[in-house]
């Protein structure tokens, strides 16, 4: 395994990519430990092994991270019998919120990917010697986790209730426009968590979501932060929810209330500005909607809006998460202000919670979304997981409704578990 810095010589990265028949659902191939996965639909890339291994963290964790990746890919031996995005050597990673904490890229052993009906596998070496015909491993079936008790993270309830009112304070004061505060809860089983059955059940009940594992944080987001695909820039913001009831005609007017809400549509136009603001240097042209539509999953409804963008340079997937880091949608509006009153006030330690997380491939193209509906397993003790949700806070916040509204996007992960 290599890891951050890497050393000079790199060694001798050699990949084959070869065309496989349908080989199950993608979740399905992953082992019990290590598993790598990017899936939306049943399509993307799932990972296992660690050929080599980024480590990182400080505020230049992403340009490091860039370069470690471009030095061990530069003269790569790549023999990609598929040309699709996500053949070739791939690197999954997970970025920490703040600048402590430790950053992930990881070249796994073997990739298997599925794109528009058609898979293939990706298998590495390091050695210079190309790397044995691929084999699809046999695995166990993820086991279920016992009963599973929740408690408070960093904060109570109510506790949390009075940061967000000091944040409205602050905001009404003229300090910022708009700050985004999470809270935690702890998730403890008797045995160890198998992090593929959480991932198998945000998989089958949010599709339209991303569902990911890297490195021990696992979730389904459903906003995409920047996709990169031969000089195509796409993002996907979101900003403004409501909780969905079992009524559909009644979350029809749920939905029209949204799409109304003055608070919402200043949260979310905070949202997409800070994005299309962040993009526009790195494309020479742009298409931002005027009006958001209304998302609908499960469990919420959000405000969304998709840009898109011509990337007018050579600006990696990478570098434009990086430059995108982080949005008005999960820090704040200013940003350098919204990040003070986060250290500030909000008494928690993220991790690599709403901050990127995705893959890249040699070429520099790529998927990064935002780590949201997620978990991070405890490396001290696998049989617990913290489980994250946050909230955007603004002038008319109301600090028991966005408790409310942090407690809905909490559902997910805590349903993943106990189902």
């Amino acid at each position: 395994m290599t890891s951050a810095p890497l050393t000079v010589p790199a060694p001798e990265l050699v990949t084959r990519t070869v065309e496989i028949p349908d080989p199950g659902a993608l979740l399905s191939l992953l082992p019990d430990e290590a598993s790598l996965a990017w899936v939306r639909h049943g399509e993307g890339l799932v990972g296992w092994g660690e050929a080599a291994r980024f480590e990182g963290d400080g505020v230049n964790r992403f340009a490091e991270a860039e370069r470690w990746w471009n030095t061990l890919t530069r003269t790569a031996i790549v023999r990609d019998e598929v040309q699709l995005p996500g053949t070739g050597p791939v690197a999954f990673g997970s970025f920490t919120f703040d600048d402590a904490g430790e950053s992930v890229l990881i070249l796994p052993e073997t990739i298997v990917g599925h794109r528009d009906g058609r898979w293939w596998v990706t298998t590495v070496s390091l050695n210079g010697n190309l790397p044995p015909w691929p084999a699809l491993p046999a695995v166990s079936s993820p086991r279920r986790p016992g009963p599973v008790t929740f408690a408070d993270g960093a904060r109570t309830g109510p506790e949390w209730e009075s940061v967000v009112a000091e944040a409205v304070r602050r905001i009404i004061a003229g300090e910022l426009e708009k700050v985004v505060l999470a809270r935690d809860l702890v998730a403890e089983c008797h045995s160890i968590i198998d992090p593929r059955w959480p991932l198998h059940r945000l998989s089958d009940r949010y599709p339209r979501c991303w569902t990911f594992s890297v490195d021990g944080t696992l979730g389904a987001t459903p906003e995409l932060l920047v996709r990169r695909e031969r000089g195509l820039v796409t993002s996907r913001v979101l900003a403004g929810t409501i909780r969905r009831t079992r009524d559909d005609i009644h979350d029809l007017a749920l939905a029209a209330s949204l799409a109304r809400s003055s608070k919402d549509l200043e949260e979310h136009e905070f949202a997409v500005r800070s994005v299309a603001d962040a993009l526009a240097p790195f494309c020479s042209s742009m298409n931002v909607p005027e009006t958001p539509f209304v998302l609908h999953l499960s469990n919420v409804m959000h405000l969304a809006t998709d840009l898109a963008g011509v990337a007018s340079g050579n600006a990696s997937s990478l570098a434009l998460a990086a430059a995108l880091h982080p949005s008005a949608a999960v820090g704040g509006t200013p940003t350098d202000t919204a990040q003070a009153v986060i250290r500030e006030i909000e008494g928690l330690d993220r991790g690599r919670y709403a901050a990127p997380v995705g893959w890249i491939d040699s070429a520099g193209d790529g998927e990064w979304g935002i780590a949201l509906r997620c978990a991070q397993v405890d490396t001290a003790d696998p049989s617990r997981m913290r489980l994250f949700a946050g909230c955007g806070i603004v002038a008319g916040s109301d600090p028991a409704a966005e408790l409310a509204e942090s407690a809905a996007k909490l559902v997910p992960m805590r349903d993943a578990l106990n189902r």
